[in-house]
């Protein structure tokens, strides 16, 4: 293969494609689940885990997919994903009860794993020659996200409120294997040899579902009962081994050298604890325009249009500007507490409340704050990666964001249900507890932003920490 490749604008409309539907697999379903609660029996509680199934497998298994996809040849791992992505998305459409719909998410979220990795592997292989081109292309397949998030919204509203919740699912069939069919246009890299580190794989897999498990069941059955305690301490065990089993194997899925990357520590926390306060916004936020407001399906989805429609305009058009130049560091860490005082404002919702007055500004506020420190953080955590850890990088950052997502959610899930989210038709309770978990998730912001502005480096210190990174190879890794 040449260095420059001469389809690569082309390759990087099916790589945005795929960043487009990975998005959307997320923020499709918002505005579909009180229908999917009415038809499949969830309850209030157990709701979350048609989102957490999803956010499990792509988290858990996101860094198998990139070692996978080293392996095996990125564009085979690729085309894989989609091939699973459709069958998941098969079944959860075809689900006649919970716990199929269920499995059917864990299979797409499995779908995901193999497919993100992969296409950011594919980006560098194709646009690495010139750092220009790789940030136009980073933009660009940045951009795919916030717009998969407002196709999302509003196809979710639309197909629910017009046809029915399983075509949210249906609609990754035809549009699968329209990516399939343009795979050709990616890059062919042969095999090599290596080892899979499934051990690990399923550590932290198994580690972070019994986690969630846990917590999502902490309410119902007590958090001091022993059944919460053994699964806590048997998921924190689990996770403790999955760090020892990378210490010792030959080859880990994640080398624990990678963690001397400048900044890589500090920008995983704060995309941890950014996923743990905006996916929970977004959840509870569609349940009060439907349980508490009287909103239907598609009324809902156009109501967050306004604010995925912020956050396509910020991230594609000024954040990448702001990040040239002030860096990462006051954006990130601004982002956070911009995002803390939007879900601050969103906790004065009321059980009479409106639209215009309750959600609107600050939901618009929140979306700022995330627009502000999404990309920034993504970028901090990869800049002073080198190239053939680039994408391991990525792999971790993503990785921790699902995770924030997932414990951020259950832990929230909790906290609205003891509050009273859990009387559906009782709109006062039910206002109380997604209040309380908007008062949580802004906790949450608020901390991932005064971390970051007190212990992330500068663009500058975290330069020069990276061009003295050979010399100080055996040191203490830097956030």
């Amino acid at each position: 293969m040449s260095a420059v490749n001469p389809r690569r604008w082309w390759a990087l409309l099916v790589l945005a494609a795929a960043q487009f539907m990975v998005i959307m697999d997320t923020s499709i379903i918002g505005v579909a689940l009180p229908e999917m609660q009415k038809d499949l029996g969830f309850s209030q509680g157990e709701l979350q885990w048609v989102f957490n199934a999803y956010v499990i497998a792509f988290g858990g298994l996101l860094l198998l997919g990139g070692r996978l996809s080293d392996l095996l040849g990125a564009r085979k791992v690729f085309s894989a994903g989609w091939v699973v992505l459709i069958a998941g998305s098969v079944v959860a459409a075809a689900a006649q009860n919970a716990g199929v719909e269920v499995v059917g998410r864990a299979v797409q979220g499995v779908g995901g794993a193999l497919i993100a990795p992969s296409a950011m592997t594919l980006l560098m292989m194709l646009f690495a020659h010139n750092p220009k081109e790789l940030g136009k292309a980073m933009a660009l397949y940045g951009a795919a996200a916030p717009a998969g998030g407002t196709a999302g919204v509003f196809l979710g509203g639309v197909f629910t409120e017009w046809l029915s919740w399983p075509w949210v699912f249906i609609i990754y069939i035809p549009i699968g294997v329209a990516t399939l069919a343009a795979t050709k246009l990616l890059p062919a890299v042969g095999s090599r040899r290596g080892a899979v580190d499934v051990f690990g794989a399923a550590a932290v897999t198994a580690g972070l579902a019994l986690a969630v498990f846990a917590v999502v069941r902490a309410p119902e059955v007590g958090w001091s009962s022993t059944g919460t305690v053994v699964q806590l301490i048997g998921a924190g065990a689990l996770l403790v081994l999955f760090f020892v089993i990378q210490k010792t194997v030959r080859e880990p899925l994640m080398p624990l050298g990678i963690w001397r990357v400048p900044r890589l520590g500090s920008a995983n926390l704060a995309m941890t604890l950014l996923g743990a306060a905006w996916i929970p916004m977004w959840y509870f936020l569609n349940l009060y325009l439907q349980q508490v407001l009287g909103f239907g399906a598609f009324e809902s989805g156009a109501a967050l249009l306004p604010m995925t429609g912020l956050l396509m305009i910020f991230m594609t058009l000024i954040t990448a500007r702001l990040l040239a130049k002030v860096g990462a560091k006051p954006l990130i860490g601004g982002g956070l507490l911009v995002l803390a005082a939007g879900l601050l404002w969103l906790s004065a919702v009321k059980p009479t409340g409106t639209f215009a007055v309750d959600v609107l500004p600050a939901s618009l506020v929140a979306a700022l704050g995330m627009s502000l420190a999404y990309i920034p953080a993504m970028m901090a955590a990869m800049s002073g990666a080198p190239q053939e850890q680039a994408g391991l990088a990525s792999g971790i950052v993503n990785t921790t964001y699902q995770v924030g997502s997932a414990l951020g959610l259950a832990a929230l899930t909790a906290v609205a249900t003891s509050q009273g989210a859990g009387q559906l038709g009782d709109l006062p309770a039910l206002t109380d507890g997604f209040s309380a978990a908007f008062v949580s998730a802004a906790a949450i912001a608020a901390a991932g932003g005064l971390i970051t502005l007190l212990v992330m480096r500068s663009d500058k210190a975290a330069a020069a920490q990276s061009d003295a990174a050979p010399a100080a190879h055996g040191e203490r890794a830097g956030v």
